[in-house]
Parts: C-alpha cells; structure tokens; sequence
C-alpha cells in the first residue's frame, strides 16, 4: 500500500536532517575560536580544529549515547580532547569553550537544504515531530530559531523520554506521547543505526535521509536530497 495511504504521522530527526549542524557548528566554532583566541595558545589551523572536533564530538556522543559518559561531561570533554591534539591540556578553555558553545550554536539557523519546503508541503496533512537524542533545552531553541517550531505538535527528547536513540523504549514513548501506532509511522532521519534501524525495530517504516548515498544492507527508502520526499509522502 502506498505510503500515503497509510502514514498519519511523521518523525524527524533533528540535527543534520533538518537543521544544518555542520553548517551552524562551524560557524558557532569560528566565532569561538577568535573570540577564545586560540591562535595564541597554539591553535593556527581553524580547519584542523573543526575536522579534529567534529570526529571527537561524534565518538563523544557515541560515549553519551551508551550512557558511559553524562551530558555535562560531553559538553566540555570534547573540547578538552581537541585542544588535546595541539598540546593544550587546559580543563578550564575546554570549559568555556564548551559553555559558549551550548549558548551560541543553537543560535545559528541554517537548514538542510529543501527542510521548509518539504516542511510547508506536509503540514496539515500528516501530524509532524520530532525525535532527537539532542539536549532538550538547545533543541527546543534551535527550532524556534530556525522558524520551524510551529509545524511539530510534539518535540520527543531523549532527555524527556528518558532514553536515547536508537534504543526502542523512545521509539515506544513517542507513539504514547502522540498516539501513533508502528502501521502509521514514520522515521525520517540521516543516520542509519540510530535513526532508521532504531525505528524498524518498532515497526516503523522509514526514509532515510543519505546524502552520501551509503549502503543500506536491508535495501530500505532512501533519498538523497529533501525534495525528493516530497513527491514520495
């Protein structure tokens, strides 16, 4: 049966689905690294410190993700382990560096491309949310500030829900919070483990988000670009 005859309700993922996060944390970061004056310490290649950053960050939230490391801790130990690299061990610059950062990403307000047309296309015709393993306080900001809050009826947090993707207890807290069942589901998302294969394992269909055009073993939807969905749903 066609997805439009079936699916009543929709989930995105938040960061690096609708909201451009390498786009608005690199440009958070830029800021940071002038105003901190990381050159001084040591620091001369920007464009190292964010490759170095973006791959701890991402082995950081892996840690979270597991529950091994707590969100306080993430937000300065990832700047710590970057500074790390060029030889600054220095807990207190990865602290403010880590505290600013939590106050000026969510600030930035570049999307994916295609996110508000998509957005504008299927409102009203299905009940849109969301469903992130992001900081609850920082992504409820980064909506209103990207405009795009008032399409989503529910914002499902891993904080809120007390579990993180791709574990299927937020998966199961979700359809409680807005009465979705797996046979109307839908997970719209850029990561295959967490976002994708965390929602078939409730039964969920899904569209994955995969602009890298990367291999999915279980052969399922995919789009490169935004767009494209919204001739699909």
């Amino acid at each position: 049966m066609p997805l439009l005859q079936v699916i009543k309700h929709i989930f995105f993922d938040l960061d690096k689905t609708l909201w451009d996060f390498e786009t608005n944390s690199r440009n958070a970061l830029e800021e940071l690294y002038y105003h901190h004056q990381l050159p001084q310490y040591g620091v001369n290649d920007f464009n190292l410190f964010f490759k170095l950053y973006t791959q701890i960050n991402d082995q950081c939230w892996d840690l979270y993700r597991k529950n091994i490391i707590n969100k306080e801790y993430l937000r300065h130990q990832r700047f710590f382990l970057t500074l790390k690299k060029f030889g600054i061990e220095n807990r207190q610059l990865a602290k403010a560096i880590g505290k600013d950062y939590v106050a000026l990403s969510p600030t930035k307000t570049a999307l994916v491309s295609g996110a508000k047309e998509l957005l504008e296309h299927l409102k009203g015709r299905y009940h849109l949310h969301i469903i992130t393993n992001g900081f609850e306080e920082i992504q409820y900001l980064k909506l209103k500030n990207t405009g795009i809050d008032h399409y989503f009826k529910e914002v499902i947090t891993s904080e809120r829900a007390g579990r993180r993707k791709p574990d299927p207890a937020i998966f199961q807290f979700a359809m409680k919070k807005t009465g979705a069942i797996p046979e109307n589901s839908l997970m719209i998302g850029d990561d295959l483990e967490i976002d994708i294969q965390g929602a078939r394992s409730n039964g969920w269909q899904t569209i994955w988000y995969n602009p890298h055009q990367k291999a999915d073993p279980e052969g399922g939807m995919s789009v490169q670009q935004l767009q494209q969905l919204i001739s699909m749903i």
